[in-house]
């Protein structure tokens, strides 16, 4: 591979590694042994790689996709400050290799992140990678013990958005290993998107009342909703908040130097919580946000006080938002208010409703959602008839 020209015998023996274009493999892999990025740039790097090569090519021309792994190994090792250290590791530890090659060939998703953040494999060190995922208590602590080194709310968001990332990058390896059982892997998903938003609601709090005070009296709570609420999530789920407030009768507004009325200070604080979830920052972006399920939709008030939420609920709801709610349940934020409004939310799920007048609801609703799959392929087994959405629908229909 140190040469300008192909060697025929080369390109044979990679076509018979299983790579199908041999060529574009060996123009990939004489790039690196001419330093052609900063990983290969000194001469250490190239002599550890010239001896890893061999059982590099081996290992990944024996996955699913050799030549699209690969690929995305090199995008890899483009993105690397320096290769020594990484190589040499890889040189001491052929599974951390081939580890590395199957993200590379069979999860796309993982390798993306991978290429964003060569530091997650520091994690894949440790003897606890493999393990199950603690507890939501040691979760808390574990992170805790992580921000409590934090110095500023932008320290504290980067820290915060690293243990996510690592997590999630744990999960999705031990899905691929099949060491973790895809049905519980949505609890463990959900699990992780609490603890980070326990940990960041009083942060974003906090944060904020040095400007305009507090509601003496005054709670906010989050209630999760779609696959955070049901505890379903994958690696790649948006977080379905609602962001519910109350405070005491008689309360204006906060107590700080800037002053704000109450919906305007919820407004507001929850707008910081939201753009903290999605701020993209070096160490990539915690969650998407979908708040199209609070009362109104994208029309209505971004955080929304618990009264106005039960009426809502009980006197505007369409029956797709009363099914949207048998997932709710709140995951961070005040924990008296957080038992108010499921209280709240089972009131409202337990109304007498027309039993044939719902059906006839739920059936429309799914007959929208097909004509907007018309053609499902074979292998989707969320919309295909008799798959996942319908098996959602009819028991949400049947808790109604």
């Amino acid at each position: 591979f140190t040469g300008t020209d192909d060697d025929p015998g080369t390109l044979e023996t990679l076509a018979r590694m299983g790579f199908t274009k041999p060529a574009a493999v060996a123009a990939m892999v004489r790039d690196w042994h001419h330093g052609r990025m900063r990983a290969t740039r000194s001469q250490r790097a190239r002599e550890i790689l010239t001896d890893l090569v061999p059982a590099l090519l081996r290992i990944f021309g024996g996955t699913a996709a050799p030549d699209a792994a690969l690929r995305r190994f090199d995008e890899f090792l483009s993105r690397l400050p320096a290769g020594v250290q990484l190589f040499s590791l890889f040189h001491a530890n052929p599974g951390l290799l081939r580890l590395v090659a199957d993200i590379m060939a069979e999860a796309p998703l993982l390798a993306e992140n991978l290429a964003r953040r060569p530091a997650l494999l520091d994690a894949v060190l440790s003897e606890a990678f493999f393990a199950p995922l603690p507890a939501r208590g040691a979760l808390d602590a574990d992170l805790a013990e992580l921000l409590a080194g934090a110095r500023d709310f932008e320290d504290r968001l980067n820290l915060l958005q690293r243990w996510a990332n690592e997590r999630r990058f744990q999960l999705g390896v031990q899905l691929l290993h099949r060491s973790l059982d895809p049905a519980s892997s949505g609890g463990a998903y959900a699990d992780i998107a609490e603890t980070v938003l326990n940990a960041l609601l009083p942060a974003v709090a906090a944060d904020f009342a040095r400007a305009h005070g507090n509601i003496p009296g005054g709670e906010v709570a989050v209630l999760a909703m779609g696959r955070l609420g049901s505890r379903e999530m994958t690696p790649s789920s948006d977080l379905d908040l609602i962001l519910i407030y109350d405070a005491p009768e008689g309360s204006e507004a906060s107590d700080g130097a800037r002053p704000l009325a109450i919906s305007t200070y919820y407004a507001r604080l929850c707008q910081r919580l939201i753009g903290a979830i999605t701020a993209l920052t070096g160490e990539g972006r915690l969650y998407e946000v979908d708040m199209r399920l609070r009362p109104s939709g994208a029309s209505g008030p971004i955080a929304t006080s618990l009264a106005r939420f039960a009426r809502y609920q009980r006197e505007s709801a369409w029956t797709w938002e009363h099914l949207a709610l048998t997932r709710a349940r709140v995951v961070a934020g005040d924990a008296a208010l957080g038992r108010r409004v499921e209280a709240a939310v089972a009131t409202i799920l337990r109304l007498e409703r027309d039993p044939g007048a719902l059906v006839v609801d739920v059936a429309e609703m799914r007959r929208r959602i097909a004509h907007e799959h018309p053609h499902p392929p074979p292998l989707d087994l969320r919309n295909r008839r008799g798959g996942l959405v319908d098996l959602e629908f009819i028991a949400q229909y049947l808790m109604l």
